[in-house]
């Protein structure tokens, strides 16, 4: 997500003074339905699962190939990341099968020049002379499985020298689904946490209803759980340690401590003003699904709006269950705390049109997803459109079909219930 060299906005882009460069602050992909917007989600979510997780000895890398051209299903998946790991640029790529890591290389990007820290070929590695001559390094690689990335295999070998690329994927790479859920819900029960007071302060104000998030203390044997889980629990949680749990029906959050050799529980509940000035309170699943959706985004959009955050967040489908508008203030709330100093980046997948808009994102900034006669989808920004100019109604040329990434619709005129048409002519 390199910048161009558009001007719009430009106060809000950062810059890295070592390489002479402008990194995009935000990225908004849309497209029409099966374009392929998903499949850009998933395979990030494929690749760090890959990598900071890893595969099972004799088992099948889980990877998805291109379904729809025999030839082309049975060559190897390629994946290539471009990582800013504190001001310095490293380029990591890997390409996989079914079976087996068949090439995997890492790069140290310089200002002038560029440096492979290991090069990884049919199962021979290739160091650098810096590392090569590092035997431990040389000992991990050899109990490297066909099935395992060599990164993966060396951080919990302890070799520290790839450490901050593993801890990339794993720490500051944040996907969320449209059907996630905040995992760390447990700082809406905790009152002396600063997410606590924050999103307390920020829910009224966004025409939720609620006044405040808490947790209600339960039994822990009323939480509706099977019975060998909550055995379990028993056995697993130790003094001090806390768990969450999401049980069903209505997605209930729960955070259970043990504390003085017992088990507790709290549910996080929501709380709702009353004419009398008293408040009444919510299970969640009483809340709608904007309010349970923005619960869970809005922690997301606090973390990476940080001014010290290094975080790059990609959401799918943004919009899902939000009011435009909501939608719309969130992104500017990030994008008024971005600078040329910003270190965090927020990509997110949408089809809302009203944030197709100069006004608040560059052409640069404004991607489509566009699905080929074949299947194949490409990625391309607004900016590489000559006729797309600063003052352009963007939003209006790219319903009209003038920019791609929209849906192609054969069907025409009224939808005609054609079984019971038959079924009518059968009859007489």
């Amino acid at each position: 997500m390199i910048a161009s060299r558009e001007r719009q906005h430009g106060g809000r882009v950062p810059r890295l003074e070592k390489y002479q460069m402008r990194v995009l602050p935000v990225a908004a992909i849309y497209g029409g339905n099966a374009s392929g917007k998903t499949n850009f989600f998933k395979a990030l979510s494929f690749a760090k699962k890959l990598i900071v997780k890893g595969t099972h000895p004799d088992s099948l890398i889980p990877v998805d190939t291109f379904r729809l051209d025999s030839q082309v299903m049975e060559q190897p998946a390629r994946f290539l990341f471009e990582l800013l790991i504190g001001e310095t640029i490293y380029e990591f790529s890997f390409s996989v099968t079914r079976k087996a890591v068949l090439e995997e290389k890492l790069v140290q990007v310089s200002s002038n020049s560029e440096k492979v820290l290991y090069d990884r070929k049919d199962g021979v590695p290739n160091f650098d002379s810096s590392i090569g001559s590092d035997a431990f390094i040389q000992f991990a690689f050899k109990g490297t499985r066909n099935n395992q990335l060599f990164l993966t295999n060396s951080v919990s070998q302890k070799v520290d020298e790839f450490r901050p690329i593993y801890d990339w994927f794993k720490d500051q790479l944040e996907l969320v689904a449209p059907d996630s859920r905040f995992e760390p819900f447990e700082r809406f029960v905790d009152e002396g946490h600063r997410l606590y007071a924050t999103m307390n302060t920020m829910l009224p104000q966004l025409d939720t209803g609620i006044s405040n998030l808490g947790g209600e203390k339960i039994p822990f044997e009323n939480i509706p759980l099977p019975e060998p889980l909550k055995a379990k629990l028993h056995e697993d949680v130790k003094e001090g340690v806390t768990v969450r749990l999401r049980a069903e029906p209505g997605n209930e959050r729960y955070v259970v401590t043990r504390k003085n050799g017992e088990l507790t529980a709290k549910k996080l509940v929501t709380y709702h003003p009353k004419s009398d000035g008293t408040k009444v309170e919510f299970e969640m699943r009483h809340e709608s699904d904007g309010s349970q959706r923005l619960i869970d985004l809005l922690p997301a959009f606090l973390d990476v709006s940080d001014a010290s955050s290094k975080k790059v967040y990609v959401i799918d489908e943004v919009d899902r269950s939000l009011h435009t508008l909501l939608t719309r203030h969130l992104l500017k709330a990030y994008l008024a705390n971005c600078s040329t100093n910003t270190r965090s980046q927020l990509l997110f997948t949408t089809h809302d049109v009203l944030l197709m808009d100069q006004q608040l994102l560059r052409r640069d900034e404004m991607w489509v997803a566009e699905r080929n006669v074949t299947g194949i989808s490409n990625l391309f920004s607004f900016s590489e459109y000559k006729d797309v100019r600063y003052d352009k109604d963007i939003r209006k040329s790219y319903l009209q079909g003038r920019l791609g990434g929209i849906p192609r619709i054969l069907l025409d005129g009224a939808l005609d219930n054609q079984c019971s048409l038959d079924e009518s002519e059968g009859k007489d």
